[in-house]
């Protein structure tokens, strides 16, 4: 336990840690500032105070899923730097082995995955062009298409990092539910189908 001495006070900062979270899981669940407030003894502004100090970016909920990618940690990375909401993002091998499992299995992950990203506002999926236009079917919201390739897609790709980061800056931009709407109907999407074609699978070894 790391404690630390001010004056006459001796501060622990795993009792200060476990607050903030307790507090900032409690604003998640849907609570209120207030309620949060009285249910850990401090002030309203308190747990302002903290949301403000912590925050990254406002704006819609976001998830990426990609498939298959050559540098996944580095679009995982460019996902963290731009405050992603979800992300998915996995190698052609990595796919691979979860297709070799049981089939009830990889259903069960299937419709879990379809599941959570209904509570997303915007989806980045890039894949192949099969694939997002099922997803576009299924899911029925706001779906950023970027076509890694024509299906059936069974080699790597690479994505162009700097690419990838200024579309999802675009796509976490906070804005009204209108303009959200015009904006992914327009510049954003058509910026990601351009990038059809640039991306080229890496030559397995």
């Amino acid at each position: 336990m790391r404690l630390y001495r001010i004056g006459e006070k001796v501060i622990s900062r795993e009792k200060l840690s476990r607050m903030v979270s307790d507090v900032l899981e409690a604003r998640e669940a849907g609570a209120t500032q207030e309620e949060v407030a009285v249910a850990h003894g401090v002030q309203r502004t308190f747990v302002s105070f903290l949301e403000s100090l912590g925050e990254v970016r406002r704006g819609p909920r976001v998830a990426l899923v990609a498939f298959p990618v050559a540098n996944v940690e580095a679009v995982l990375d460019v996902a963290d730097e731009c405050a992603v909401d979800f992300t998915l993002v996995f190698s052609q091998a990595e796919r691979e082995g979860l297709e070799s499992g049981p089939a009830a299995k990889m259903f069960n992950s299937v419709l879990d995955t379809l599941a959570t990203l209904r509570d997303f506002d915007v989806i980045v999926l890039m894949a192949s062009d099969w694939r997002i236009s099922t997803v576009e079917k299924i899911l029925g919201r706001e779906v950023v298409g970027i076509p890694l390739g024509h299906s059936p897609l069974r080699a790597d790709v690479t994505v162009d990092l700097d690419e990838l980061r200024e579309l999802l800056h675009d796509v976490t931009a906070p804005t009204g539910p209108d303009r959200r709407a015009q904006r992914l109907a327009g510049a954003v999407i058509e910026k990601a189908r351009e990038t059809a074609g640039r991306w080229t699978p890496s030559k397995r070894s």
